[in-house]
């Protein structure tokens, strides 16, 4: 799975820097670095519903994307808990 943190203008004034380090210690702490990878990127198209993360897992038909929104460090462990935690089937 690729969980993208946008870093775009919007997204970053509103504290992506803080949600990507927050993501990247949640993905530690459930052990899933080897199938969640994180990424950095530039504006995703929801500016004003920032900060914007897109989980994306599988391909083609059976492709799943997810957009989270607002996301900030407080609530980053919750949200990737309950909508992204569940598409990894650990």
């Amino acid at each position: 799975m690729i969980v993208k943190i946008c870093v775009g203008s919007s997204c970053h004034l509103k504290g992506s820097y803080d949600v990507l380090e927050q993501m990247k210690a949640i993905v530690k702490k459930y052990n899933v670095e080897d199938i969640v990878t994180l990424q950095a990127s530039f504006c995703l198209g929801d500016c004003a519903e920032g900060v914007t993360v897109r989980s994306e897992s599988g391909e083609g038909a059976d492709q799943q994307v997810i957009m989270l929104h607002h996301v900030n460090a407080e609530n980053a462990e919750q949200l990737f808990v309950d909508q992204v935690y569940p598409l990894l089937n650990c």
